[in-house]
C-alpha cells in the first residue's frame, strides 16, 4: 500500500452526514443505484444542464484557514475615532467564549417553539428590558437589522399611526447619521413618501409632516433639548421617532421622558465588534398604545399548562404570513445572536458598570475638547457626550493625512471640518495622541482632568433609574455569568443537541472552521467607513465571494449589502422597479405571486410600491400555469414581476418553471426567483440560467451562516447583467443611490463563513451537498409515507430537499392536531418541523445534507411511534383528551408530582428506550399563547411577580 503524500480534503465528508454505506442503503430504499440517477429523476428535464458551477476543487480546513488568514492580513487596523453610529468596544471574554463562540447559542433557531427555547427567550427578554429601561418607553422588540433599517421602520410606523393622514411628508433631521438618511430615502420613494431633510432649529411650520426623526445625541456630537419641538409635532398630530445612543442614555434623559413616540438605534457598542458594519442588533421601542403595530419580533411572558411562568414570541410574530401584502413589515430575520450579546453585556456590567463606562468615555471626551480649545482649535459643540466636530478649515486634509500616518482614522465631515468620537476603549494615551496632531505643545492631561467639568447639559441629565431588575444586578463575576449562560443554554434545543428538521429554513452544519475567522480582529475591528486602502482584505473577500455566488447561481453580478433575506427580496424588487423606470415603463407595478408563497414575498412587493395579484396553485401544489398566463396577459401593460420560489414552497421541482418565466418575460415582466430553497439547486441547476432575472440567497440557509437563535442572516441578491446597474448603492460606494441597509457590505463580518464553506466544499462538494439534501429528504419521505400522507411529490413520486406530511386526516380521525405532534416531538428530544406552512395542518420537513442516517432514523422512529400513539387514540385505548400528545411536552417536575394521567410516566417521558441514555427535559409545559397575548408583558417581570 502506498501512503499518499498530499493532504486529502476531508471537509466534504465532515460536512455531509451519511457515510458511503449509509448512502447506498438509503438509495436502495428509494430504488436507485447512485446519486446521479436519483437527482436525474428529481430535476425536471427542462432545466437539466443549466448548472454553471465552475469552481475549483475544495481545500482542506487548514489550507482554507491559511488562505483566509492571508486575506485578513490585507486589512489594516488603525485606531478609529470615526463614530457615526459605529464604535470600538470590548466584547467581554466570558461572553465571547460562552455565547458568541458557543454552538448552543449560534446554532439555535428562531424561538417559534417556545418550550424548547426558554433560554434564548429569557436572553431576549433581558434585551427588551434593557432597551425599555434606557429609552424610557414601555414596549421594545427583540431587535431589528440595523439602525438605518429601524429608522425606516419607524417612518412607516409613524405613517400608519399618525393622525395627520393627509400628509405624505416625513421630517428627518440633518443631524441624523448620513447612512440613516440614505436608507430613509430608499424606503420612502416607492411608497410615495417625501423625506424632508433639514436642521430642526430652522423649522417653523411642522403641520405638513406626519412624523419626524431626530438624532440624540446628534451625529456631529451636539446634544439638543427636543422637548419643545416634540410638543410642536404632537400639536400638529405628527409622531416623533428619536434615534438614540444607548450608552449615552445611561446619563441622559431618555426619549420616552421628553415625549418621543418611538426610540430606535443600535446596540453595537454593547459588546459587539465593529465587523466592517455588521451584524449588529438594532432596537425599536414605543408606547404601550402602539404595541400591536410595532415591527419585528416581541418576546412576551405567559404561563404553561401548569400555571408556571413561561416565555414565548407574542402577537405579530411572523404576521406577514397572515396579513401578507397588508403586513406592516417584511422583516423575518432579526439579529438575535447580537441582541443576546448586548443583553449579556448589560447583565455582566450592570447599571453601575454601564454608567461608569459612559461617564469615563464622556470625561475623556471633555478633557480632549478642553485641551483642543487650549491649543486654539475650534470645537463646535458646547454640550456633547462622546463626539466632537472641529472647525479645522484649510488644514483639514493635512490633519487627516497626518492622522493616517500615525495609524489613526478621524471622521471626514467635509472639506473644512473633521470629527472625533471616543468610546469604551479610549485611553489617556489616545487623547494625547490626538492632541499631537494639532501641535507639539501638548496640554497637561493630569491638570486638565482635575479642572475640566462635564459637558452634558444639566437640564437633560438622567434622573430615572435603570436596570433595577435582579438579572442586571447579580451576574457580575465571571463564574456567575458563565453559569447563567450555561443554565440558559441547557433549557434549549439547538443543532449541537439534535437535528432541527425545519422545512424552508435549512438548519445545516455551521462548521467550526467556517466560524473561526469571524472573531479575528482583522475582520472584527474594522470600521465600515474606514478609508478604502485599509479594507483591501475585505475588498478581496467580497469580490471573491461575489464571483463564487455568481458561479453557483448563473447570475452576472451580486450585491452582498442586504443583511437579511427580507432585505434581499426588497433589493431585488427595487432593482426590477428601477430597471422598468429606466426604460420609461413607470406604470409597471403589478407583481404576480403564487398563493403558496412565503409571506415576506407579498409584504415586500407592497413595500416596493407594487400591487400584488395572486395566482392559483393546482392540487399538486404547483403554480397553475393557465391561471398565471391569463393574469399575465390581463396585466401585460402593467406587469412588473413575478415572485416565485424554486423549488416550490411545497418542496417540489416544478416542471413548468421555464414556461412560467417565458410567460412573464413575454408580457414585459421580470422574474424574481426566491432563493430560500437554493440548497436543492447548487450544482444541479442555476436560476440565472433557466429564466431568473434576480434571486436573493439566504446565506444563513444554503451557505452555512448560523441562524443564531433567529439571526444574523445575510440575503445578497444575484442579477442578470441588465439589472446590475440597479444593485443597491451606498454613500461609501461608487453608486450612491439605493442603500437598503446602513453599511455598504451589510453584515460583512460573517461573510467569511460562506467564503470558507464554498472554498472548502469546491464545485463537486457543493453539488454533492445538494444531492445528499435531496437523498435525505426522500429517505424520510419514503420511511414515513405509510404513516403520514406526503402531500406533494414530483412526477416521479419524489420530493426535492423537503417534504410535507399531511396531518389533517388525523385531526378528523383522532382529534390530534399538528400542534400536538409538534409538542410531542419535544418529549423525543426533537425540534418540530415547520408547522402549518405553506399548508395549514401539515409538517414541512427538511433534513439537510448534514444529518447522518442514524439521526434521520431516530427522527423517523419518533414520528412512527407518535403515529402509533395516534392510532391508540383512534382505537380508544388512549383517552382522546388525556393522552401523551395532548399533554406534551412533559416536564421533570410533572413526572415527580402526583401522576393523574391514564397513561404511564414511562410512556410520557421515555417513549423510546434510546431516550434513557440522553434525555432532554423541557423547562416548561405547553405554553398558553392566548393568555400571553391577553396579558401582554414584554419586559422582565418584577421580583414580586416571580415570587407570586
Amino acid at each position: 500500500m502506498t501512503t499518499p503524500l498530499t493532504t486529502a480534503n476531508e471537509f466534504i465528508a465532515r460536512h455531509i452526514g451519511p457515510r458511503a454505506a449509509d448512502e447506498q442503503a438509503m438509495l436502495a430504499t428509494l430504488g436507485y443505484d447512485d446519486l446521479d440517477a436519483l437527482t436525474a429523476s428529481v430535476i425536471p428535464d427542462t432545466i437539466k444542464g443549466t448548472s454553471v458551477l465552475d469552481l475549483p476543487a475544495g481545500q482542506g480546513e487548514a489550507e482554507a484557514l491559511a488562505a483566509i488568514k492571508a486575506i485578513a492580513a490585507q486589512n489594516q487596523l488603525f485606531k478609529t475615532f470615526i463614530g457615526q453610529g459605529y464604535y470600538n468596544c470590548h466584547t467581554p471574554t466570558p461572553i465571547l467564549r460562552n455565547l458568541l463562540e458557543n454552538p448552543a447559542w449560534y446554532t439555535a433557531y428562531t424561538p417559534y417553539q417556545p418550550e424548547i427555547s426558554q433560554g434564548r427567550l429569557e436572553a431576549l427578554l433581558n434585551f427588551q428590558t434593557l432597551i425599555s429601561d434606557l429609552t424610557g418607553l414601555p414596549i421594545a422588540n427583540a431587535s431589528l437589522l440595523d439602525e438605518a433599517t429601524a429608522a425606516a421602520e419607524a417612518m412607516t410606523f409613524c405613517k400608519r399611526l399618525s393622525k395627520n393622514k393627509a400628509s405624505q411628508r416625513f421630517f428627518a433631521s440633518s443631524h441624523c447619521h448620513p447612512q440613516t438618511l440614505d436608507v430613509l430615502r430608499t424606503r420612502a420613494e416607492p411608497l410615495g413618501i417625501e423625506v424632508v431633510v433639514a436642521d430642526e432649529a430652522g423649522l417653523t411650520d411642522v403641520s405638513e409632516f406626519f412624523g419626524a426623526l431626530l438624532q440624540y445625541p446628534a451625529s456631529n456630537g451636539d446634544i439638543f433639548d427636543y422637548r419643545a419641538l416634540v410638543e410642536r409635532f404632537h400639536a400638529a398630530n405628527a409622531l416623533v421617532a428619536v434615534a438614540a445612543d444607548l450608552l449615552a442614555l445611561t446619563l441622559l434623559t431618555p426619549p420616552g421622558e421628553f415625549g418621543a413616540d418611538v426610540a430606535i438605534g443600535s446596540a453595537q457598542r454593547f459588546g459587539v465588534p465593529l465587523g466592517f458594519g455588521g451584524p449588529h442588533a438594532a432596537y425599536f421601542s414605543t408606547r404601550d398604545a402602539f404595541k400591536r403595530d410595532m415591527p419585528g419580533r416581541l418576546v412576551g411572558v405567559s404561563i404553561d399548562r401548569h400555571g408556571k411562568t413561561a416565555l414565548r414570541l407574542a402577537m405579530q410574530t411572523r404576521e406577514q404570513h397572515i396579513r401578507r401584502e397588508k403586513a406592516t413589515s417584511n422583516i423575518c430575520t432579526a439579529q438575535v445572536l447580537l441582541a443576546n450579546i448586548a443583553s449579556m453585556y448589560a447583565v455582566y456590567h450592570g447599571p453601575a458598570g454601564l454608567a461608569q463606562i459612559a461617564q469615563r468615555t464622556h470625561r475623556l471626551t471633555a478633557i480632549l475638547a478642553q485641551g483642543l480649545i487650549a491649543m486654539g482649535v475650534k470645537v463646535e459643540q458646547a454640550h456633547f457626550f462622546d463626539t466632537l466636530t472641529l472647525a479645522t478649515g484649510n488644514a483639514t486634509a493635512d490633519l487627516h493625512a497626518k492622522a493616517r500616518a500615525a495609524g489613526l482614522n478621524l471622521r471626514e465631515v467635509d472639506a473644512q471640518r473633521l470629527g472625533l468620537s471616543l468610546d469604551e476603549t479610549s485611553r489617556q494615551a489616545d487623547v494625547e495622541q490626538l492632541w499631537a496632531l494639532f501641535g507639539s505643545d501638548l496640554p497637561d492631561f493630569t491638570a486638565l482632568a482635575a479642572s475640566t467639568s462635564d459637558r452634558l447639559p444639566a437640564a437633560l441629565l438622567r434622573q430615572s433609574a435603570i436596570l433595577a431588575h435582579e438579572v442586571f444586578n447579580r451576574y457580575h463575576s465571571e463564574t456567575e455569568l458563565m453559569r447563567y449562560l450555561r443554565k440558559l443554554a441547557d433549557k434549549d434545543l439547538a443543532l449541537d443537541r439534535t437535528m432541527i428538521p425545519l422545512g424552508s429554513c435549512t438548519m445545516k452544519l455551521n462548521a467550526a472552521s467556517e466560524m473561526i475567522p469571524i472573531t479575528w480582529p482583522e475582520f472584527g475591528s474594522l470600521h465600515p467607513f474606514a478609508p478604502a486602502e485599509q479594507s483591501k482584505g475585505y475588498q478581496l473577500l467580497t469580490s471573491e465571494l461575489e464571483t463564487m455566488l455568481c458561479k453557483a447561481t448563473g447570475y452576472d453580478a451580486v450585491s452582498l449589502q442586504p443583511n437579511a433575506g427580507s432585505q434581499g427580496e426588497y433589493a431585488g424588487l427595487l432593482a426590477i422597479r428601477a430597471y422598468h423606470q429606466s426604460r420609461g415603463d413607470e406604470r409597471r407595478d403589478i407583481c404576480l405571486i403564487p398563493s403558496s408563497a412565503h409571506g415576506t414575498n407579498p409584504a415586500t412587493a407592497h413595500m416596493a410600491g407594487m400591487r400584488v395579484v395572486v395566482t392559483a396553485c393546482d392540487e399538486r401544489g404547483n403554480v397553475d400555469i393557465e391561471d398565471l398566463r391569463a393574469k399575465a396577459v390581463e396585466h401585460r401593460d402593467r406587469l412588473a414581476a413575478i415572485m416565485i420560489t424554486y423549488p416550490s414552497t411545497h418542496g417540489v421541482f416544478e416542471e413548468g418553471i421555464r414556461e412560467i418565466c417565458a410567460i412573464v418575460h413575454d408580457n414585459g415582466g421580470q422574474v424574481y426567483i426566491d432563493g430560500a430553497n437554493m440548497n436543492a439547486m447548487v450544482g444541479l441547476c442555476a436560476p440565472g440560467k433557466f429564466g431568473g432575472d434576480v434571486s436573493h440567497l439566504n446565506l444563513h440557509k444554503t451557505f452555512c451562516i448560523p441562524h443564531g437563535g433567529g439571526g444574523p442572516g445575510v440575503g445578497p441578491i444575484g442579477v442578470k447583467s441588465h439589472l446590475a446597474p440597479f444593485l443597491p448603492g451606498h454613500g461609501a460606494l461608487e453608486r450612491k443611490e439605493g442603500a437598503v441597509c446602513a453599511a455598504p457590505f451589510g453584515s460583512a463580518s460573517i461573510l467569511p463563513i460562506t467564503w470558507m464553506y464554498i472554498r472548502m466544499m469546491g464545485g463537486e462538494g457543493l453539488k454533492r451537498a445538494s444531492q445528499l439534501a435531496i437523498l435525505n429528504a426522500n429517505y424520510i419521505s419514503r420511511r414515513l409515507e405509510e404513516h403520514y400522507p406526503v402531500l406533494y411529490t414530483g412526477s416521479n413520486g419524489l420530493v426535492a430537499h423537503e417534504c410535507i406530511l399531511d396531518l389533517r386526516p388525523l385531526k378528523d380521525s383522532s382529534g390530534i392536531s399538528v400542534d400536538d405532534v409538534a409538542k410531542r416531538l419535544i418529549d423525543f428530544g426533537f425540534h418540530a418541523p415547520t408547522m402549518s406552512f405553506p399548508v395549514a395542518g401539515t409538517l414541512m420537513i427538511e433534513p439537510t445534507e448534514s444529518e447522518s442516517k442514524a439521526e434521520l432514523d431516530r427522527f423517523c422512529d419518533a414520528m412512527i411511534r407518535i403515529r402509533e400513539e395516534i392510532r391508540a387514540v383512534e382505537s380508544g385505548s388512549l383517552d382522546k383528551d388525556d393522552n401523551p400528545l395532548k399533554n406534551a411536552p412533559h416536564t421533570a417536575a410533572e413526572l415527580v408530582g402526583e401522576w393523574t394521567h391514564a397513561y404511564s410516566r414511562e410512556q410520557a417521558v421515555y417513549p423510546l428506550a434510546s431516550l434513557i441514555e440522553s434525555k432532554y427535559w423541557p423547562p416548561v409545559g405547553r405554553v398558553d399563547n392566548v393568555f400571553g397575548d391577553r396579558n401582554l408583558v414584554c419586559a422582565c417581570p418584577s421580583i414580586e411577580a416571580y415570587q407570586d
